[in-house]
């Protein structure tokens, strides 16, 4: 795997277990740098001003359907985040409609009970970091 020491990864999750393993994991395997926010006040401010280049966005089943879909569309909203590809780690994949996040303009979701190995290789396929 190519190493991807200049690509961020702004990771959203209110769960710090999920914050802290998939951190680790993204720098450990991908070798980026990962930036990790807790706080939906962080969300955009986070993303601006880090010139990330992907947000991952960790959905469980607190976040309400209308929360996140609010979030993206304020990123894709904002000429500063617009272009960011968005991935989801959703718990229940199959409770959410792949083809309307496409169109939101989700470039991927992934299973959120992942293989933390496999995790790494299926967030470099969606963003194309080959």
């Amino acid at each position: 795997m190519a190493i991807l020491q200049s690509r961020r990864i702004l990771l959203v999750s209110d769960e710090q277990t999920v914050r802290e393993i998939t951190q680790i994991c993204l720098e450990t395997v991908v070798k980026c740098e990962v930036l990790t926010v807790s706080s939906s006040n962080e969300r955009i401010v986070n993303a601006e001003a880090q010139q990330v280049n992907a947000i991952l966005l960790d959905i469980d089943e607190k976040t309400s359907h209308t929360d996140w879909l609010a979030l993206v569309q304020s990123l894709q909203n904002n000429p500063a985040t617009q272009d960011i590809p968005i991935i989801l780690l959703i718990t229940n994949i199959q409770s959410h409609n792949l083809l309307q996040l496409g169109s939101k303009g989700i470039k991927a979701a992934i299973a959120k009970s992942f293989d933390l190995l496999a995790l790494a290789d299926r967030i470099v396929a969606a963003l194309d970091w080959n």
